[in-house]
Protein backbone atom coordinates (compact mmCIF):
# COMPACT_ATOMS: atom_id res chain seq x y z
CA UNK A 1 0.00 0.00 0.00
CA UNK A 2 1.42 3.92 -0.88
CA UNK A 3 0.79 5.86 2.19
CA UNK A 4 3.11 8.48 1.67
CA UNK A 5 4.48 10.12 -1.15
CA UNK A 6 7.12 12.99 -1.63
CA UNK A 7 8.07 13.99 -5.17
CA UNK A 8 7.17 16.79 -8.25
CA UNK A 9 4.18 17.82 -9.24
CA UNK A 10 4.36 17.23 -13.02
CA UNK A 11 0.82 17.93 -14.04
CA UNK A 12 -2.15 19.50 -12.08
CA UNK A 13 -6.00 19.61 -13.08
CA UNK A 14 -9.32 20.01 -11.82
CA UNK A 15 -9.60 17.13 -9.51
CA UNK A 16 -6.11 15.31 -9.27
CA UNK A 17 -2.26 15.99 -9.92
CA UNK A 18 0.16 14.05 -11.33
CA UNK A 19 3.22 13.47 -8.93
CA UNK A 20 6.44 12.57 -9.99
CA UNK A 21 8.42 9.95 -7.97
CA UNK A 22 12.00 8.62 -8.99
CA UNK A 23 10.45 8.52 -12.34
CA UNK A 24 6.98 7.48 -11.97
CA UNK A 25 4.25 9.19 -12.31
CA UNK A 26 1.22 8.76 -9.60
CA UNK A 27 -1.90 10.18 -10.32
CA UNK A 28 -2.85 11.24 -6.68
CA UNK A 29 -6.65 12.52 -5.88
CA UNK A 30 -6.52 15.73 -4.15
CA UNK A 31 -9.60 17.59 -2.15
CA UNK A 32 -10.33 21.33 -3.94
CA UNK A 33 -8.87 22.98 -0.49
CA UNK A 34 -5.80 21.05 -1.05
CA UNK A 35 -5.64 21.79 -5.37
CA UNK A 36 -5.80 25.25 -4.32
CA UNK A 37 -2.78 25.27 -2.09
CA UNK A 38 -0.96 23.72 -4.49
CA UNK A 39 1.23 25.67 -7.33
CA UNK A 40 0.66 23.92 -10.69
CA UNK A 41 4.46 22.74 -10.87
CA UNK A 42 5.63 22.02 -7.71
CA UNK A 43 8.75 20.65 -6.44
CA UNK A 44 8.93 18.76 -3.66
CA UNK A 45 5.94 18.14 -2.26
CA UNK A 46 5.33 16.06 0.41
CA UNK A 47 1.98 13.84 0.38
CA UNK A 48 0.18 11.55 2.97
CA UNK A 49 -2.04 9.17 0.64
CA UNK A 50 -4.96 6.87 1.12
CA UNK A 51 -4.53 4.02 -1.36
CA UNK A 52 -8.34 2.99 -2.58
CA UNK A 53 -7.42 -0.63 -4.05
CA UNK A 54 -10.93 -1.92 -5.69
CA UNK A 55 -11.34 -4.62 -7.92
CA UNK A 56 -11.78 -2.26 -10.74
CA UNK A 57 -9.20 0.24 -9.72
CA UNK A 58 -6.33 1.50 -7.74
CA UNK A 59 -6.74 5.41 -6.64
CA UNK A 60 -4.79 7.53 -4.82
CA UNK A 61 -6.22 9.98 -2.27
CA UNK A 62 -3.52 12.93 -1.09
CA UNK A 63 -3.61 15.14 1.86
CA UNK A 64 -0.75 17.86 2.92
CA UNK A 65 -0.98 16.84 6.79
CA UNK A 66 -1.60 13.40 8.82
CA UNK A 67 -4.24 14.72 10.58
CA UNK A 68 -6.30 15.28 7.70
CA UNK A 69 -5.90 12.07 6.01
CA UNK A 70 -6.97 10.23 9.60
CA UNK A 71 -10.18 12.10 9.31
CA UNK A 72 -10.65 11.21 5.23
CA UNK A 73 -10.31 7.43 7.40
CA UNK A 74 -12.38 7.56 9.54
CA UNK A 75 -15.16 8.99 6.89
CA UNK A 76 -14.47 5.85 4.93
CA UNK A 77 -15.49 3.96 7.97
CA UNK A 78 -19.22 4.93 7.87
CA UNK A 79 -21.29 2.93 5.75
CA UNK A 80 -22.44 4.70 2.62
CA UNK A 81 -19.28 6.95 2.49
CA UNK A 82 -16.84 6.58 -0.52
CA UNK A 83 -13.62 8.14 -1.50
CA UNK A 84 -14.85 10.72 -3.64
CA UNK A 85 -17.66 11.70 -1.02
CA UNK A 86 -15.42 11.43 1.84
CA UNK A 87 -13.06 14.00 -0.29
CA UNK A 88 -15.76 16.47 -0.81
CA UNK A 89 -16.28 16.25 3.01
CA UNK A 90 -12.22 17.27 3.21
CA UNK A 91 -12.80 20.05 1.14
CA UNK A 92 -15.58 21.76 3.25
CA UNK A 93 -12.99 23.68 5.23
CA UNK A 94 -10.23 23.27 8.22
CA UNK A 95 -10.19 19.92 9.94
CA UNK A 96 -11.53 21.71 13.17
CA UNK A 97 -13.96 23.94 11.36
CA UNK A 98 -15.37 20.68 10.06
CA UNK A 99 -15.38 19.44 13.41
CA UNK A 100 -16.69 22.31 15.21
CA UNK A 101 -19.70 21.88 12.89
CA UNK A 102 -20.12 18.45 13.40
CA UNK A 103 -20.28 18.43 16.93
CA UNK A 104 -22.98 21.30 16.98
CA UNK A 105 -25.01 19.07 14.74
CA UNK A 106 -24.79 21.30 11.69
CA UNK A 107 -26.56 19.01 8.56
CA UNK A 108 -26.25 21.73 6.28
CA UNK A 109 -22.44 21.22 6.58
CA UNK A 110 -22.93 18.90 3.74
CA UNK A 111 -25.15 20.86 1.56
CA UNK A 112 -24.41 20.68 -2.48
CA UNK A 113 -22.42 17.13 -1.84
CA UNK A 114 -23.62 14.85 -4.58
CA UNK A 115 -24.99 11.67 -2.69
CA UNK A 116 -25.18 13.16 0.33
CA UNK A 117 -28.94 14.07 1.30
CA UNK A 118 -30.86 14.79 4.98
CA UNK A 119 -30.71 11.29 6.07
CA UNK A 120 -27.00 10.34 5.12
CA UNK A 121 -25.86 13.79 6.83
CA UNK A 122 -27.81 12.91 10.03
CA UNK A 123 -26.04 9.33 9.84
CA UNK A 124 -22.70 11.04 8.64
CA UNK A 125 -22.99 13.65 11.69
CA UNK A 126 -24.31 10.90 14.46
CA UNK A 127 -21.30 8.44 13.76
CA UNK A 128 -18.61 10.89 13.47
CA UNK A 129 -19.87 12.85 16.12
CA UNK A 130 -19.08 9.67 18.36
CA UNK A 131 -15.69 9.02 16.90
CA UNK A 132 -14.66 12.52 17.35
CA UNK A 133 -15.67 12.61 20.63
CA UNK A 134 -13.76 9.02 21.66
CA UNK A 135 -10.97 10.60 19.97
CA UNK A 136 -10.46 13.75 22.16
CA UNK A 137 -10.71 11.69 25.04
CA UNK A 138 -7.69 9.52 24.18
CA UNK A 139 -5.78 11.96 23.34
CA UNK A 140 -6.60 13.98 26.88
CA UNK A 141 -6.04 10.81 28.80
CA UNK A 142 -2.75 10.55 27.27
CA UNK A 143 0.22 10.74 29.97
CA UNK A 144 1.90 14.21 29.74
CA UNK A 145 5.40 13.36 30.53
CA UNK A 146 7.94 10.19 30.46
CA UNK A 147 7.48 9.82 33.98
CA UNK A 148 3.96 9.43 34.27
CA UNK A 149 3.95 6.95 31.68
CA UNK A 150 6.74 5.08 33.58
CA UNK A 151 4.46 5.00 36.73
CA UNK A 152 1.40 4.09 34.49
CA UNK A 153 2.94 1.37 33.35
CA UNK A 154 3.98 0.16 36.71
CA UNK A 155 0.31 -0.38 37.58
CA UNK A 156 -0.68 2.87 39.44
CA UNK A 157 -3.87 4.73 37.90
CA UNK A 158 -2.73 8.04 35.90
CA UNK A 159 -4.39 9.90 38.83
CA UNK A 160 -2.20 8.31 41.49
CA UNK A 161 0.63 9.04 38.74
CA UNK A 162 -0.27 12.62 38.85
CA UNK A 163 -0.50 13.31 42.49
CA UNK A 164 2.92 11.41 43.01
CA UNK A 165 4.38 13.82 40.69
CA UNK A 166 2.85 16.84 42.70
CA UNK A 167 5.70 16.11 45.17
CA UNK A 168 8.26 16.25 43.02
CA UNK A 169 10.34 19.49 43.15
CA UNK A 170 9.89 21.66 40.02
CA UNK A 171 13.80 21.68 40.25
CA UNK A 172 13.89 18.12 39.42
CA UNK A 173 14.06 17.69 35.68
CA UNK A 174 15.64 14.06 35.44
CA UNK A 175 13.15 11.33 35.27
CA UNK A 176 14.54 8.97 36.98
CA UNK A 177 14.94 11.06 39.63
CA UNK A 178 11.21 12.03 39.88
CA UNK A 179 9.82 8.73 39.36
CA UNK A 180 12.29 7.72 42.21
CA UNK A 181 10.84 10.62 44.49
CA UNK A 182 6.91 9.81 43.30
CA UNK A 183 7.42 6.28 44.22
CA UNK A 184 8.68 7.36 47.14
CA UNK A 185 5.56 9.70 48.28
CA UNK A 186 3.81 6.29 47.36
CA UNK A 187 5.40 4.40 49.42
CA UNK A 188 6.38 2.13 47.31
CA UNK A 189 10.58 2.70 47.87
Amino acid sequence: MISYLEGNIILKKDKFVIVQVGGIGYKVFLSSQTLLKVAEKTDNIKLFCFHNVKEEASDLYGFLTYDELDFFELLMDIRGVGPKSALDIAALGSLEKIKDRILSQDEKIFEGIPGIGAKKAMTIILELTGKIKMLSSLKSKKPKDDAESALTQLGFSSQQAQEALRSVPPNIKNVEERIKIALKSLGKV
